[in-house]
């Protein structure tokens, strides 16, 4: 097959198209190229998705199939869509689960209401004055795919992603940390979380341009509660640590964030996202994706927090020295 991935030289684009090389397809990357190089074996054509013809560079080439990880622009969906939409056989677009409207309930399935459709070009600026804003232009993008390619469309509404190549340092913060052992502060909560390795993500993928799988899906593992998960990184790290469980006001009371960000404890949700990690990972698995062991996932993510540096300033966690301030005054 020939395959096009709007994107290809970070995370889950440059997965995707590295496992589309490792099967023997042809892989054209698009992308502007500042971001890395792409996968040995594949070719990327240079293009600026901001501009309306930024993809002339590849006019008059002809694919199988499209894999589009466009984060947050309506535009650049749009203009992919028009480009190639007609000619490809199959069409994957990664949305989010950041497109369920209410996060706080219990989920139903992808049929769950979503939020309101902003067709714009998002930025990170915006996004910080709308938290809704992300969410809102997948949702945007999702119906732009299924109006123009529908029946050839694979669209995955992916959750946490981890793994080789992961920017976001929330998983990766909990084996590295707990690798270290002793007291560990926790959140005390109950609530459900899920990953999914993008290495499996980006094989699920490729099987799915290979063998015509269509639909709209949940891209999530299995759910369990956070302190099983936090409990089985330590059992399979064989890390000796002790959690010390605080409570989510006393946490923010102390300056603690949940989920992301500098001072935070990376996947705790607040009381409004509750059930974010809590989706119905059924349909995706019946669907062919196969998430690798615990062990194999938690190796990955240490492998990579050791590659970017244990001592760096992380985008996600408390750093050592806040967290042995937080447990020397519970």
């Amino acid at each position: 097959m020939r395959i096009l991935v709007l994107g290809g030289t970070r995370f889950l684009g440059y997965t995707v198209a590295g496992e589309a090389v490792r099967r023997g397809h042809e892989v054209v990357c698009a992308a502007r190229g500042a971001a890395g190089e792409v996968p040995v074996g594949a070719r990327l054509v240079k293009v600026d998705r901001d501009r309306e013809d930024g993809l002339a560079g590849l006019v008059g080439e002809r694919f199988d199939a499209v894999v589009d990880v466009a984060t947050i622009s309506y535009e650049w969906v749009r203009r992919a869509l028009d480009a190639f939409g007609e000619q490809v056989g199959h069409w994957t677009f990664v949305s989010s689960i950041s497109a369920y409207a209410d996060p706080g309930r219990p989920p139903g399935g992808v049929g769950d209401p979503l939020l309101p459709p902003k067709a714009v070009h998002g930025t990170r600026e915006a996004m910080r004055e709308d938290p809704d804003l992300y969410g809102s232009v997948k949702v945007a993008s999702e119906q732009a795919v299924t109006a123009a390619v529908g029946p050839k469309a694979l669209v995955v509404r992916a959750g946490l992603i981890t793994g080789p190549g992961d920017e976001f340092d929330r998983f990766g913060y909990w084996p590295q940390r707990l690798v270290r052992g002793g007291r560990v502060l926790v959140p005390d909560v109950d609530h459900q979380v899920q990953y999914v390795d993008v290495r499996d993500l980006a094989a699920w993928i490729v099987d799915a341009a290979e063998q015509g799988t269509t639909g709209i899906f949940d891209g999530v593992g299995p759910s369990l509660p956070l302190l099983d998960l936090l409990a089985s990184i330590a059992d399979t790290l064989g890390a000796d640590v002790e959690f010390v469980k605080v409570a989510p006001q006393e946490l923010l009371d102390r300056g603690v964030q949940p989920w992301a960000g500098p001072r935070s404890l990376p996947l705790w949700l607040p009381e409004s996202h509750s059930y974010m990690a809590a989706r119905d990972a059924t349909p995706a698995l019946d669907a062919g994706l196969t998430p690798r062991s615990l062990a194999d996932a938690v190796a990955g993510a240490l492998d990579h927090e050791r590659t970017l540096g244990i001592d760096r300033e992380r985008k996600a966690g408390l750093t050592p020295d806040e967290e042995a301030e937080l447990l020397a005054h519970p």
